[in-house]
């Protein structure tokens, strides 16, 4: 077994930091003189850049996945940020929509409400529409407490739409001329066109043709289309001069027998949220 000889090794190691120094020395000095780099200069840059690109590969490599994973996390972030501004952007735009559909109706019920200017009014909201009984039956948030009674005709969107038939304390339910009840109080109405007057009862509702029907007529006069229909306040069920409708056409009876006239009503009874409640005329006892 040969022994460690430390001499030997220094001596080597000395030879190496002399050569070093010397190519360094060389590299200094030939640089001052010259641009271009000696060969072993060239060769050892050549080398530790190989060496940095090989080391360094992997790193960079690591660097942009994570860079790339943490990108997508962000947008994700993002992308849910934008979804909730989106539904809240929806559900702010249908509100405002709402907003401005009741501001709408409000509107329409005071052009009607000034125009009734002879009448006690009370105002009321439509609180309850069943589907079972869409075409029948509206509850509204009025009472006997804000002076309701039954009989008293009810007007929304520019003309009649019915008649309170049950008065509760803070609610009311008000049957709607497009009821199918042949049983209910009928309006007594007036038809006034060029020849004349003429007047009948509101007796049912055309579904089909989206039309009130009058009978019961009075005179021969033949009634234009467009004459308009008001209430006539006759058998005193209810007031006079309530805007109804226009007239469509006069026809005939199922059964050919009495005359009968359609007329478009003022009122759009598909879409009621406002109504208001015609209590009794000024002045009256």
């Amino acid at each position: 077994m040969k022994k460690f000889n430390p001499n030997k090794n220094i001596i080597i190691m000395l030879l190496l930091v002399i050569v070093a120094v010397t190519v360094l020395s060389v590299t200094v000095a030939r640089r001052t003189v010259s641009e271009k780099t000696i060969f072993p200069q060239s060769v050892m840059n050549d080398t530790v850049s190989f060496v940095d690109r090989i080391v360094s590969a992997p790193i960079r490599w690591v660097e942009k996945g994570a860079s790339a994973v943490e990108n997508l996390f962000v947008t994700y972030e993002e992308n849910e940020k934008l979804k909730l501004k989106i539904d809240s952007f929806d559900e702010m735009v249908q509100k405002n929509k709402n907003n401005e559909r009741e501001i709408a109706t409000l509107k329409e019920e005071l052009k009607l409400q000034s125009t009734l200017t002879n009448f006690e009014k009370i105002t009321g909201n439509v609180i309850t529409r069943s589907p079972d009984t869409w075409q029948e039956i509206i509850v509204v948030d009025r009472g006997s407490n804000d002076g309701v009674e039954e009989n008293m005709a009810v007007l929304a969107n520019h003309g009649l739409i019915g008649r309170v038939i049950e008065v509760n304390q803070q609610s009311s339910k008000v049957e709607l001329l497009t009821s199918s009840n042949q049983s209910s109080n009928q309006f007594p109405v007036r038809i006034s066109g060029k020849k004349g007057e003429t007047f009948g009862i509101l007796k049912g509702y055309d579904q089909e043709k989206n039309a009130l029907i009058v009978e019961q007529l009075t005179g021969e006069a033949t009634i234009e289309e467009g004459s308009v229909v008001q209430t006539s306040g006759l058998g005193g069920s209810s007031p006079a001069d309530l805007p109804v409708g226009t007239t469509l056409k006069e026809s005939k009876d199922r059964f050919g027998l009495t005359r009968q006239v359609y007329l478009k009503p003022y009122a759009q009874m598909t879409d009621l949220s406002v109504v208001t409640i015609i209590k009794r005329e000024v002045g009256d006892e």
